[in-house]
């Protein structure tokens, strides 16, 4: 059983590497510059244990995003296990610690211009949970349900955007404030903040 616990993490670290090197690329250079070749030597493996664990560097990127897009839902549904009544938008900070503790990633896909399905799946993301909580309390907005969560989606990603793309200059307390206070005063928000 020891054994099988060493070549687990063996696995994982060599994950790990070849994707801390395949994200420090990713802040480099474009995209479709990225070669297999490029990421083996950064992560000081050969091309065939990358092709062991990815098809190719789409694969690749696709998995680095659903990993951080899965670890946000069990983020979330951690805040509802806890039946807490905590919203994406109302309290941030756990969604902006998570940012902070993870910025390399965050910051390659906000940074690289040709990403737009890391911004999509986390748009998606955000504006179905935010649907469903809205659902849930029944929407008494005039504004239909849907375009109300994609706006507020819309608008969360884009302070997030700003946030990582300026090097987080405001602590995650400010930030998750700050964010609360702007859907509070322009009342994007009213039925859940009361």
């Amino acid at each position: 059983m020891e054994h099988a616990v060493k070549i687990d993490r063996r696995i994982l670290r060599t994950k790990q590497s070849i994707t801390k090197s395949f994200l420090e690329l990713f802040l480099e250079k474009d995209f479709e510059a990225i070669t297999i070749n490029d990421i083996a030597d950064r992560a000081n493996v050969n091309r065939g244990t990358i092709y062991l664990h990815y098809t190719d560097k789409y694969d690749l990127l696709d998995k680095c995003i659903e990993e951080h897009i899965n670890e946000l839902v069990s983020l979330c549904k951690r805040w509802e296990v806890n039946e807490v009544n905590i919203e994406l938008i109302h309290e941030s900070k756990p969604f902006f610690d998570y940012l902070r503790d993870h910025f390399p990633f965050f910051s390659s896909m906000f940074s690289n211009q040709r990403v737009f399905v890391f911004r999509d799946r986390l748009q998606q993301f955000i504006s179905v949970s935010l649907m469903d909580k809205m659902n849930k309390l029944g929407n008494k907005s005039d504004v239909e349900s849907e375009l109300n969560a994609q706006f507020m989606a819309s608008a969360f990603i884009g302070i997030v955007e700003w946030w990582i793309r300026h090097q987080m200059p405001h602590s995650t307390d400010f930030m998750a404030d700050q964010v609360r206070k702007l859907f509070e005063k322009n009342q994007i928000y009213p039925n859940i903040m009361k």
